[in-house]
C-alpha cells in the first residue's frame, strides 16, 4: 500500500530507544532536570538534549512548557550610557518643538548611538534632515568624543551647503 517494505516500516535506529513519556509532568520534570544541570540552555538546546536522551519531542512543546514554567533563559544586555546631560556647558533652548517644517534645510536633528561588533563597540553619529528624514551626514569612530559629532556635521554641511537659518538640534549631551 505505502510502497515501503515491512522492515523499513518497523526500522528503529540502533542505540536510541524512545523513552515513554506518559504526561506533560514527566516531560516537565526532565526539562527542569536539564535546565538545572545546564544553566544556560534555551529551549533549542534542551530539545536537542532530550533527543540525545531518546525523548522524541517537538521544540514547540518544549518552548511552551519552559515558558509556562518560567524556565526560559533571560539574557541581560550590556547598556552603555552615551548621553551626559549633567555638564557645565551652556544649555541652549529647544527650538525644534515650535517649528513647522515646510522644506528641507530648516531643521537638522542629530544623535549618537553605538553598534556592537565582535570585539567591542563602534560609535555612530548621524545628522538627519527633519523634513525629508534623509541622512545627510554620518561618522563612525572607536571613540565617543567631539570629533565624532563634528565629523557628521561637517559631512552634512558639505552635502547640503545650507544657507542661514538652519537649526541644528541634538540631545543636549556633551
Amino acid at each position: 500500500m505505502t510502497g515501503l517494505s515491512r522492515s523499513s516500516y518497523y526500522y528503529q535506529a540502533k542505540g536510541i530507544t524512545p523513552k515513554e513519556i506518559r504526561t506533560d509532568c514527566d516531560l516537565m520534570d526532565m526539562i527542569e532536570r536539564i535546565v538545572l544541570e545546564f544553566a544556560g540552555y534555551g529551549y533549542r538546546r534542551v530539545t536537542e538534549q532530550l533527543h540525545r536522551e531518546g525523548v522524541m519531542v517537538n521544540h514547540k512543546k518544549v518552548l511552551k512548557i519552559m515558558r509556562e514554567s518560567s524556565l526560559l533563559v533571560v539574557y541581560k544586555r550590556k547598556w552603555i550610557k552615551t548621553t551626559d546631560s549633567n555638564h557645565q556647558y551652556k544649555i541652549y533652548p529647544n527650538l525644534a518643538n515650535a517649528m513647522i517644517l515646510t522644506a528641507i534645510n530648516q531643521l537638522w536633528r542629530s544623535d549618537i548611538t553605538y553598534i556592537r561588533i565582535m570585539n567591542g563597540f563602534v560609535y555612530l553619529a548621524v545628522v538627519l534632515d527633519a523634513f525629508s528624514r534623509k541622512v545627510i551626514g554620518y561618522n563612525i569612530s572607536l571613540y565617543l568624543d567631539a570629533a565624532l559629532a563634528i565629523g557628521a556635521l561637517k559631512m552634512a554641511i558639505e552635502q547640503r551647503k545650507p544657507g542661514e537659518g538652519v537649526v541644528h538640534h541634538s540631545d543636549r549631551g556633551v
